[in-house]
């Protein structure tokens, strides 16, 4: 059996390989990323997961279920996630949401067997 700070370990990993794969000009959901790993109701964990990443990993690309950019606050500069993702085109709504008709990305789901 798995100790705890391994499966947390191993599950972050798997939120960073995946948020890796993320499209230029496209974001996801926390909760897109957290059933992609296997664990449907970890949209949280996925956000601590984030907010511990190193730079390669690009974070600015996920957002809430609402498009809202609830991470914001982990950048540094409060305006630095919004202006990643309008350099790479992505447009928002007038309450400051990402448009996700146009600009989500949705990973595959975990192959289960």
């Amino acid at each position: 059996m798995k100790s705890k700070k391994k499966k947390d370990k191993d599950f972050f990993q798997k939120v960073y390989t995946v948020t890796k794969k993320i499209p230029y000009g496209k974001v996801t959901t926390y909760g897109h990323i957290a059933e992609a790993c296997g664990v449907k109701s970890a949209a949280r964990t996925v956000g601590w997961a984030l907010n511990g990443c190193g730079r390669d990993i690009p974070a600015h690309r996920v957002v809430n279920r609402f498009g809202a950019l609830t991470g914001r606050m982990h950048f540094g500069d409060p305006d630095l996630m919004e202006d990643l993702l309008r350099s790479e085109g992505v447009e928002f709504d007038k309450n400051g949401c990402v448009n996700l008709k146009k600009h989500l990305w949705v990973p595959p789901k975990k192959n289960r067997h």
